[in-house]
């Protein structure tokens, strides 16, 4: 990737801030755009994840998808998948964090799928929150926060090859899959290195 300002994708953004953006991201040279389709959280562009006009073929060098694919029902994951491949540059890559059902399967066998598993800042977080949606979330009407699919690191990776991306690699990292893609099949290199990166830091996090 050449040097420069390169613009980051920032898809399903929420309330985050650009503090809350991972290495490299939070510094420059990325420059955000915020992407949501919740307009009350004053993105830069308000759209769906599986229909994003407003950005051009090839405008950005980065899309940052962080816990939004779980939320699609599953017909419509290659759709948003197929639109982070066309806003790329050629060079760009596309960066995805959803949950790991294998490590969440693997607790609910172990502990019952209740039985609190880390504590984030809305609360104790169990395998049922991650595998159905966040309960307290829901029960206050936030039906938008339910889970309508989910991912093993392999249908992941297979997911993003059938969207159209030339290279996937997805790792393990805490209670998520990190996933690094890229359209150019040359850029193998970077994205392992990119994807060990993030799951290594958030295993230690």
């Amino acid at each position: 990737m050449t040097q420069g300002s390169f613009r980051l994708l920032h898809v399903g953004c929420g309330q985050t801030t650009s503090a809350d953006l991972p290495p490299p991201f939070n510094q420059p040279p990325w420059q955000e755009i915020r992407l949501d389709i919740d307009p009350s959280v004053a993105p830069d562009i308000v759209a769906s994840i599986t229909d994003m006009p407003m950005v051009g073929d090839g405008a950005v060098h980065a899309v940052w998808s962080a816990h939004n694919l779980e939320h699609l029902y599953p017909h419509e994951v290659q759709v948003a998948l197929a639109e982070f491949a066309r806003v790329l540059a050629p060079d760009g890559f596309a960066v995805i964090t959803v949950p790991d059902l294998e490590r969440v399967a693997a607790a609910i066998v172990e502990t019952g799928p209740t039985q609190p598993a880390y504590i984030s800042p809305a609360g104790p977080i169990a395998p049922i929150d991650m595998m159905f949606g966040h309960r307290k979330s829901l029960a206050e009407g936030y039906l938008h926060m339910a889970h309508r699919t989910g991912f093993t690191a392999a249908s992941l990776k297979d997911a993003l090859s059938e969207a159209g991306f030339a290279v996937a690699e997805v790792r393990h990292g805490g209670w998520a899959l990190w996933a690094v893609a890229s359209r150019n099949a040359e850029d193998a290199g970077q994205c392992s290195r990119l994807a060990e990166g993030l799951a290594l830091a958030r295993k230690n996090a």
